[in-house]
């Protein structure tokens, strides 16, 4: 399990933004995260409307694999998934 003594908020405060341009699926956030907030699978069609053509490209040559949230509204600010992010494709973002 993860350290959880970096999280700084309450539930919902923030919640994990993905740039999906940039996300690759290597799952890095995966088991960064201690409240099982992601997981890693292929990305499903309407999210993937309006990505760049280096988005498309990435996405087409990574089988379309990115991280989605499970449970965004669990998440404490912790900023440990956007520490393991290879891409730096994750944000915090307040609700």
């Amino acid at each position: 399990m993860p350290d959880t003594s970096t999280c700084r908020q309450e539930p919902g405060v923030f919640i994990p933004v993905i740039d999906r341009n940039k996300c690759e699926g290597k799952a890095d956030c995966v088991p960064a995260c201690p409240y099982s907030i992601f997981k890693v699978e292929t990305l499903p069609a309407d999210l993937r409307v309006g990505l760049t053509f280096i988005g498309r490209l990435k996405g087409t040559a990574h089988g379309w694999q990115q991280a989605l949230l499970v449970h965004p509204e669990q998440c404490r600010a912790c900023g440990l998934c956007v520490k393991a992010c290879p891409e730096h494709a994750i944000t915090l973002a307040r609700t």
